[in-house]
């Protein structure tokens, strides 16, 4: 078979590894993809956000089987043009990528059909967003509507920072057309958990779950990143949170997608918060999150091909999804300025024992050489029975790779390490 993976990050070097082991797969093109992926697949270089060029590359070159993977894409309709071409997705079409694509979408959705979710108001002018914030509880948290990267979330501890990040959305435009609405909602607190589900719209086969650190510096300072480093399971994910989960969020989503003739079809991301009130979305994302791929795949037991065509067949109900009983735990290493600004150019080198658990994100090839191209740069991931040896094993690896202005977070787990013992 071939395969084609739109995308061109950690996420989806992580996908391609896996996918690659699947016997019946011939070759993998990634679009379009970076220098590290190309040891695992054949990186094209059409954008992730071609559309017309993607489905013209998928026909032209006899494509079995496509992964659209990258939020964009998605929300573009990129599997709704190739599946007109005949061209089977593992992805949802646009009309239900909406679900990340709109936020007053999600939080309606879940407020018509009753599943748990912070209280909110939507505002299209600023002005009214102004004056709501004279008075609403602090901190409060501020949403521009679109996709914005994963930066569009502001939580304001002052209403100075509250009216601050409504101007910057809705009058400086810092999102463009993402911020022309807003969703102010309230404060949630609690313990946040990562869950990915695999669905074919019908049946809901959920992943291992995972606790994500999205800030720049140890101990949750500094600014919001795009994600710093993943441990899985996470675990506040208790069998009897998983369980109320299921019955109030993960079906009810998926049957009022069904209900609004927007079938969910693919990896549906939740982003919960576990409130002394119980579990309630905090976000959906229309597919896997990044990095919480990176320590959820390495622990699939099951193919991941096989899974992924079940969603797109219908036919998850009976398909194996099968994890690993063990941990895992991922480091980003990011450049130096990450998520501001940074150098770019520089050479990586690490040694070929360890080459299969570091999925690339900002790297390109030149003369032959490995260098940074971007802010997060690699992901490290270590698989161990426990969750303190993954750490270790993680930033042993770590340890080991280098490049000119390099720098991880040094405390990835350790708040999932303090509450196991707690648990």
């Amino acid at each position: 078979m071939k395969l084609m993976v739109v995308g061109g990050g950690g996420r989806e070097h992580a996908i391609i590894k896996k996918l690659k082991q699947n016997p019946n797969v011939t070759r993998i093109y990634a679009l379009p993809g970076n220098g590290g992926i190309a040891k695992d697949a054949m990186c094209i270089p059409i954008g992730a956000k071609d559309i017309d060029g993607i489905v013209r590359f998928a026909v032209n070159n006899g494509i079995d089987y496509a992964v659209v993977a990258p939020d964009d894409p998605l929300v573009l309709g990129c599997v709704d043009a190739l599946e007109a071409e005949g061209i089977p997705c593992f992805g949802p079409r646009a009309n239900a990528a909406i679900i990340e694509g709109s936020k007053v979408f999600s939080k309606n959705l879940m407020k018509k059909y009753g599943i748990p979710t912070a209280r909110y108001e939507v505002f299209t002018d600023m002005e009214k967003a102004l004056a709501y914030v004279k008075t609403a509880p602090i901190p409060t948290v501020i949403k521009a509507d679109g996709l914005a990267l994963g930066k569009g979330v502001i939580i304001a501890g002052t209403r100075g920072e509250a009216e601050d990040a409504i101007r910057e959305m809705m009058q400086d435009h810092k999102f463009g057309k993402s911020g022309d609405q807003v969703v102010i909602e309230e404060f949630l607190t609690g313990p946040e958990v990562s869950v990915l589900a695999f669905t074919d719209g019908k049946t809901v086969k959920p992943m291992v779950s995972s606790m994500d650190h999205k800030r720049a510096g140890d101990n949750d300072t500094g600014l919001n990143t795009g994600g710093m480093g993943t441990v899985a399971p996470n675990p506040y994910y208790t069998p009897d949170v998983a369980d109320v989960c299921m019955k109030t969020i993960f079906l009810p989503t998926i049957a009022a997608m069904n209900a609004e003739g927007r079938t969910f079809k693919g990896c549906l991301y939740f982003g919960l918060m576990i409130t002394p009130d119980g579990p309630k979305v905090i976000e959906y994302n229309c597919r896997f999150g990044d990095p919480e791929t990176q320590v959820v795949l390495p622990l699939l037991e099951s193919d991941l091909l096989t899974v992924m065509q079940a969603t797109t067949n219908g036919t998850l109900a009976e398909t194996e999804v099968k994890f690993r009983d063990a941990h895992a735990c991922c480091v980003i290493m990011a450049s130096a300025g990450y998520p501001v600004s940074y150098g770019k150019g520089y050479e990586i080198t690490m040694p070929d024992d360890i080459a299969d658990s570091v999925y690339v994100a900002g790297a390109a090839e030149k003369d032959g050489r490995l260098v940074t191209s971007g802010g997060r740069v690699l992901g490290v991931t270590a698989v161990a029975d426990s969750l303190s040896e993954a750490i270790d094993a993680a930033y042993g690896k770590v340890s080991r790779i280098h490049f000119d202005n390099q720098f991880c977070r040094r405390d990835i787990g350790q708040r999932a390490l303090k509450a196991g013992k707690e648990n």
